[in-house]
């Protein structure tokens, strides 16, 4: 299904909260519906990602190379140096290989449609301060009962509903 252009989600949560295990669920899950999809990860562990440096791709930039493209048996990596990147000018790199969905995972405080997982009660002030909040999965189903007041859909993170209901939202989007 090629959409008009790439639909935005995120997931958000904080560290260990399952963020990873949903976007990579969410991957296997729409590929297999002929989704293209990219993701965007934000490295919370504090300076830059690792890159081999002892290959050429990685020497390049060390030499001071702004980016460097590796291609080979139709795999591309990418590396870029820039100062910081903003979620917006990777969502437009992103943007170019021409992709249905564009998957985000952290940068939580961004104002697009997501999911929110919260892994216990001390998690719940993250409804409040995050905009654009779409669906909710809790790893507690104590606490999936008692958020079940609330005007969005509540899932638990092993609840295939929940995954259903993504596919459904993203489906929904640019038609």
């Amino acid at each position: 299904m090629a959409l008009v252009k790439p639909v935005l989600f995120q997931i958000a949560g904080y560290q260990n909260s399952g963020k990873t295990t949903l976007v990579t669920t969410l991957i296997e899950h729409l590929s297999a519906t002929g989704l293209k999809i990219a993701t965007v990860k934000h490295h919370g562990h504090g300076g830059k990602p690792d890159i081999l440096e002892s290959k050429d791709s990685g020497r390049h930039i060390k030499a001071g190379a702004a980016v460097s493209l590796v291609e080979g048996g139709g795999r591309i990596i990418i590396q870029a140096e820039n100062g910081l990147w903003t979620l917006a000018e990777e969502i437009e790199i992103l943007s170019s290989f021409k992709t249905d969905l564009i998957l985000i995972e952290g940068y939580k405080n961004e104002p697009y449609p997501k999911a929110v997982i919260l892994r216990d009660e001390a998690d719940l002030e993250l409804l409040e301060r995050l905009q654009h909040t779409k669906v909710i999965f809790c790893r507690d189903q104590e606490l999936v009962n008692q958020l079940q007041h609330l005007d969005l859909p509540v899932f638990n993170t092993d609840d295939p509903n929940g995954l259903k209901w993504i596919t459904a939202y993203i489906e929904n989007q640019n038609r």
